[in-house]
């Protein structure tokens, strides 16, 4: 008789589990980007690499992301910061439409990136992301002029616009990013530098929600590539646009308030700017960072840390009234 009470105990209690569980709010409903426990496996031939395409061995498996989560939050200006190989180029592309994730959920304004079929992917790629690519010449069509370029997405979205109302819209948004003088130019008669904010303006042309961006100050000076991010700053802040930017520049990271840092597939820590202001009344911009716990309960501990401490294998927690304290294994610990 105890054991069926018992069963029947335990059957109670996991039905009301299943039930808080139906009843919480869906990870990310409030954010314009929500990537939940994202996975991207490369095998075969497009293995070895952040990117399909960079050959490999026939049989071999990498997975470029292993569970990532990441949440955006719509008008955010943030940038992604990573080694080679970390996964941040792979998350990009599928953001943008360009890859598909092999498992896990993806939503970008309210779109599905794992259900949508070829026709959805084109349309979400014209009108929900602009893109920016590293490479210059790769943004931009060298026969066109700069207001063509821009008009261009206009085009091919289609819609009643006619041409002098696409042709304002370029105008507006070559003087927004300063490179109004360019408008009848073409890709070889401009700089690197407006060659970018051009492709910035082309981006924008269809008021996309996101605006992405890989390395856009790669191939440029510091100088050029400081005019090139007030230009995103601009977009973000007159247009309320939602820009992310993929770097390695900490430069760049370092302009933007909050910055995520991605290790092995998964988000690692993020830095965020805020400003404070002090007894005296005066402000100052402080940084913090965070490690990032994700929706496993995994964290990963900065490198530094575990190698100043000689932690490997495993560790030791305890669980204190306001925090978890970390041990080396149990000889580390503190004496009470």
């Amino acid at each position: 008789m105890t054991g069926t009470t018992t069963s029947r105990t335990s059957l109670a209690e996991l039905e009301h589990r299943a039930a808080a569980r139906r009843d919480r709010p869906a990870y990310g409903r409030d954010s314009l980007i929500a990537c939940d426990r994202l996975v991207r496996i490369f095998s075969g031939r497009s293995a070895g690499g952040d990117s399909p395409g960079r050959g490999g061995s026939a049989g071999v498996e990498v997975q470029a992301l292993q569970g990532l989560d990441l949440l955006v939050q719509e008008g955010e200006l943030m940038a992604l910061v990573g080694a080679s190989g970390s996964g941040k180029s792979t998350l990009m592309n599928i953001l943008a439409g360009l890859d598909v994730p092999t498992a896990g959920a993806a939503r970008v304004a309210g779109r599905d990136l794992l259900t949508m079929n070829a026709k959805d992917r084109l349309r979400y790629r014209r009108e929900v992301v602009g893109f920016v690519w590293q490479q210059t010449a790769r943004n931009l069509l060298p026969y066109l002029t700069a207001s063509q370029n821009v008009a261009l997405p206009m085009q091919l979205k289609g819609g009643r616009g006619r041409g002098k109302r696409r042709a304002g819209r370029a105008e507006e948004l070559l003087a927004m990013l300063g490179v109004a003088d360019c408008h009848d130019r073409r890709p070889p008669q401009m700089s690197g530098g407006q060659q970018q904010r051009v492709a910035i303006a082309v981006a924008l042309a269809n008021s996309p929600s996101v605006l992405l961006a890989d390395e856009p100050t790669g191939e440029l000076d510091s100088a050029t590539g400081a005019e090139v991010f007030a230009a995103f700053r601009r977009a973000n802040e007159e247009l309320g646009t939602t820009i992310v930017i993929v770097t390695h520049d900490q430069a760049v990271a370092g302009e933007v308030r909050r910055a995520v840092a991605i290790r092995d597939g998964r988000t690692s820590t993020e830095v965020l700017r805020r400003t404070e202001v002090d007894a005296q009344g005066q402000e100052s911009l402080v940084a913090r960072e965070f490690a990032t716990l994700d929706r496993a309960g995994r964290l990963q501990l900065p490198a530094e840390y575990t190698a100043a401490l000689g932690m490997e294998d495993r560790v030791m927690l305890e669980l204190e009234q306001d925090h978890i304290g970390v041990w080396p294994d149990d000889t580390g610990r503190p004496a009470d």
